[in-house]
């Protein structure tokens, strides 16, 4: 397709389909910037998360990966939440699954589940977390001090806060594209940049977190950045929320701790939201029992964070 139309030409086309339909794409902060500059609402899984609960639209393209999706059409079951393409699968989501849940809270502790899991996961869980808010999450629901978290391990480790002790399920989850950072890396990035202040993701290793100047979220690295008093910045997470600091914080300078990309976020291109909101394919549908117990585990993160 683009072959006959052009990307700005694509881009007008989605515009136009999107009045039309009464649609709404959702875009989070690791996708190319041609399919940020479509999206209504950019951010990392707790922004998208609460914009979701708060659509309005008749129709929503969710620009992300499988478990995205699913908790748009969790929190929306009167929308048509729609995937650009299908095979953008997280692989960490893949690893926690719900017997494993279910296994974990016979011991009587409560399970929070990573909204980075598939809604058969949320249904089992306790609460969900996202990486903004996982120890205030861990913190108010601990039962004698203690729960579960999964399936990041390394985030399980960075909710560990005031006292509380949070047993990552499975025990070493991990996402592959924060996986590649290494200590090492932190310190040829002060050497190469030694006036910048270097930010990573809490699913980077606990050894990379504590070598660094702050530990965030995508979308809290990226208002540290906006508000820091520096202006240079080693950014240890993937590539996306990086060319999205670029191009929004001018008068600052980004690089990257290493160039991690994730390949599942890269497969929803501009071509295809577009045939996607043309066609009206790739509708996500969730059993309508899951769907009804992931949302609660959805709330109830919302509820304690009020």
């Amino acid at each position: 397709m683009s072959n006959v139309m052009s990307k700005e030409e694509i881009k007008k086309e989605i515009e136009r389909l999107k009045e039309e339909k009464n649609a709404v794409i959702l875009a989070h902060n690791y996708q190319t910037l041609d399919v940020q500059d479509v999206a209504d609402f950019k951010g990392d899984s707790l922004e998208l998360a609460v914009a979701a609960s708060r659509l309005k639209a008749d129709i929503v393209v969710f620009c992300g990966v499988d478990f995205m999706a699913e908790t748009a059409a969790v929190l929306n079951p009167d929308k048509k939440v729609l995937i650009p393409c299908t095979r953008a699968k997280c692989p960490m989501a893949a690893q926690l699954t719900p017997e494993m849940v279910r296994e974990a809270k016979k011991s009587g502790y409560p399970f929070i589940a990573y909204v980075n899991t598939l809604a058969s996961v949320k249904a089992e869980a306790d609460i969900c977390c996202t990486s903004a808010n996982a120890a205030k999450v861990a913190r108010a629901v601990a039962k004698d001090g203690v729960c579960f978290l999964g399936p990041d391990a390394n985030l399980a480790k960075f909710a560990c806060k005031n006292g509380i002790k949070v047993i990552p399920v499975p025990e070493h989850g991990y996402c592959y594209v924060h996986k590649a950072f290494q200590v090492e890396d932190v310190e040829r990035a002060r050497k190469e940049h030694p006036e910048a202040e270097v930010i990573v993701h809490p699913e980077c290793d606990l050894e990379v977190q504590e070598s660094a100047d702050f530990v965030g979220s995508t979308s809290q690295m990226l208002r540290y950045a906006l508000n820091s008093e520096c202006e240079s910045f080693v950014v240890g997470t993937e590539i996306g929320l990086i060319e999205r600091m670029k191009r929004e914080i001018k008068d600052k300078q980004f690089y990257p701790l290493r160039r991690s990309v994730c390949v599942e976020m890269k497969l929803n291109t501009l071509e295809n939201v577009y045939l996607a909101l043309k066609e009206e394919k790739h509708e996500v549908r969730l059993d309508g029992e899951i769907a009804e117990r992931a949302k609660k585990a959805v709330k109830r993160m919302f509820e304690v964070l009020d």
